[in-house]
Order: structure tokens, then sequence, then C-alpha cells
């Protein structure tokens, strides 16, 4: 009881604005900023510079103009707090396929959900126990993306988002008039993929680099109160990597990505009897897009990551990777291990976190895998791209 007491307690307040003395950004629906996938697990939480996989959905839909197969689709799984309890989890189902003989453009759709478990309410009426009911809270997204080639190295993609997030599902709590929250966003990426050249020692290689804005949209309201409504967690990531060929079977990419949240920050209130108090100020999604620029210690919001990713003949993948966030931001600081294998067209792969910080993380010591599929033979792109 205790341990789910804690889980909603944690989920309650990343709902709303609290007060916090090291200025972290606190957002609705959190659960749109956790790697789906287990290959991005295992290269440091990164994908918008990586190379195309099933998964791009979510990372860099852009990249499927570049990508191998002409349709796939992929489901992966993690499993979330699994310290404290095994019903919480995360699961991310995707699908995507070019569009006409050109193979210029694609068309990809997925979902992300949020499990969050059961939650049994009880309530005290005098020295009795009087059981509420049961809890199920749960957030979900549904997006659907094009992507256009827009010359030979570069393309773009537009992603319309519907989220829902349900954090006080079977909640009695009149006096909050607490609800489900609606909303919808938008991403817009791009993606660059130069040709093979001369690289290193005669060796061929590749350079590549991606960007992208996500979850643009209106806020999360979670009650009838304008005062509880929630900033979407929009963020702009950046980033570029290098493939380097051996020769025909082997090749190691390395990556390196950065993110910010375009959220204003929480600002200092001083009430009429002097306490001090943080509260993130009520602006448009638009406006506090702009504003977040300016957020004191801007440079702390900066998260960034590195990675390394050894195939040998497109079937076997090694692994690693590092993601930094500041103390005052977060702390979220651990290395990734990862590997994949690849069978004609079907592909597992599986991750691994380690915390090296002294902050604690829902995924520490979490196994994490995802199968994709790929099928309607392969694209252009496969005759050069290995």
């Amino acid at each position: 009881m205790k341990k789910r007491i804690l889980i909603l307690t944690l989920l309650l307040f990343s709902a709303f604005k609290a007060q916090n003395r090291n200025y972290a950004i606190v957002t609705g629906a959190p659960f749109l900023r956790i790697s789906p996938d287990a290959r991005s697990g295992g290269l440091g939480d990164q994908g918008v510079a990586t190379s195309p996989d099933g998964f791009s959905q979510f990372w860099n839909p852009s990249k499927y103009v570049f990508g191998t197969s002409y349709s796939g689709v992929g489901l992966s799984y993690t499993p979330y707090m699994n310290k404290l309890t095994n019903d919480v989890f995360l699961l991310n189902g995707t699908y995507h396929t070019f569009l006409g003989e050109e193979e210029r453009s694609t068309l990809a759709a997925s979902i992300y959900y949020f499990n969050m478990g059961e939650i049994q309410l009880n309530e005290l009426l005098g020295n009795n126990i009087v059981e509420k009911g049961i809890s199920k809270p749960n957030e979900f997204a549904l997006d659907v993306s094009y992507g256009l080639k827009l010359a030979d190295v570069y393309s773009m993609a537009v992603t319309l988002r519907y989220v829902r997030s349900d954090l006080f599902n079977n909640v009695d709590n009149s006096s909050a008039q607490t609800k489900a929250a609606n909303t919808f966003a938008v991403d817009v990426t791009g993606y660059f993929q130069s040709e093979k050249s001369n690289s290193f020692s005669n060796y061929e290689g590749r350079w590549r680099a991606g960007w992208g804005i996500f979850n643009m949209g209106p806020k999360l309201d979670y009650s009838d109160s304008k005062e509880n409504s929630s900033y979407l967690p929009t963020n702009l990531r950046l980033g570029v990597g290098y493939d380097l060929y051996f020769d025909e079977d082997n090749k190691l990419g390395l990556t390196f990505e950065a993110s910010k949240l375009l959220v204003p920050a929480p600002e200092k209130v001083k009430s009429p009897d002097g306490s001090i108090s943080y509260q993130i100020p009520d602006k448009s999604f638009i406006s506090g897009m702009f504003n977040s620029f300016s957020n004191k210690d801007i440079g702390k919001e900066i998260t960034y990551s590195i990675s390394g990713e050894y195939t040998f003949n497109n079937a076997f993948a090694f692994r690693t990777g590092y993601f930094y966030e500041n103390p005052d931001k977060g702390g979220r600081q651990y290395v990734t291990l990862g590997a994949g294998l690849k069978y004609q067209s079907f592909g597992i792969d599986f991750s691994y976190l380690i915390t090296t910080s002294n902050i604690n993380n829902a995924l520490d010591n979490t196994l994490r895998f995802g199968l994709t599929w790929d099928f309607g033979g392969d694209a252009t792109n496969a005759y050069d791209n290995y």
C-alpha cells in the first residue's frame, strides 16, 4: 500500500506546479520525455540524429525517408519503477511505409501508452478504513507523421499528436474537480544524411545531422481551474553523427545530441506575509517557448548525450551511451548499454541503464527490449547504405 501511495504522489506532483528551490522545470504528460525504444535506450536516450530505424517516429520521423525497408512495424516494452512495483510500464507501437514508387515521402503512425498500474483507494472514517475503489491512472499519445525528401541528402517531417493524461482516474476529489486532460501537439523535424565519401585511412564515411521541435501545443488542463493547467514538455533537440565504414560488413557510428525544454522556468514569488515560493508563469505555450530562452541559468537546462554503435553485417549491433543532466535541473546522469540482433526481416534490441549520480532513476538497472519486422521489400536506400 505504501508503494502505491508513493507512486500516486509522484504522479500527482508531476501534474501540477510546484515550489522548487533548484528551479527545476515541471511539465504535464512527463511520459513524453521517456525514451520508448530499446535501441535509443542503449544509445544514451538519443535518436534525433542517429541512423534510421523502426522507432524513428518518436525521435525524428524525417529519418524514415532514408530507411532501408519499404515498410515496417515495431513494438517496444519498458518496465518502469520496477524496484517499487511490477505493473507500471510503457508500450510503444509504430508503423511506417514509403509512399509511391519514387520513395521520396513516408507515412508513419504510432501509439505510446504509459500504464501506471492499479492503486487501491482507501478513506479513514473514524477508526475504520473504507475502500473507495481502484484507480488506474494512465497516459497515452497517438500520432501520425508525413516525411518528404526535399533533396538527395535532406528531408523534413511534420507530426500531429493527440495526448491524453488521466492521472486522477476514479479519484474522488470534488474540491479540486480533477479530470483527464486532453490536448494536441505538433512536431517539426529535419534530417541530413550525406553521401558516402573517403574518410580516415581511406575508409568510407558518412555524416548525419538532425533537429526537431517536439510537443508544440496547448497546455494540459487537469481541472476546471486554470491554475492547475500544465505545459506540455515542448523541447528542442539537435544532434550530429558520423558513420565510419571499415568494410562492407563493419561500421562504427558516433553521435552527439543536445536537448532543451522550451518551457518557462519557475519564477520567484513573494507573498504578502513575506514568504518566498516558486511558480511557473502562466503564459500561452507559444509565449512560453520564446520566454524559455530567457530562463535563469539557461545553460543548465541543456541535457547532453553521446553514443557509439558498432554493427556487423547489419545483423549484430553493440551500443553504449552516456546521458548528462545538470543536478539543479533533475540530475539524471547515467551510462547505457545495448545490443541488437537481426535475422532476415526480424530484429530484436535490448538495453540496460546504470545510474552514475546520487539521483534515483526510475529506469536504473532496467532491461528494455523491442521487436521490429520489416516487410514490403528493400527500399532504394538499401543498395548504398551498407
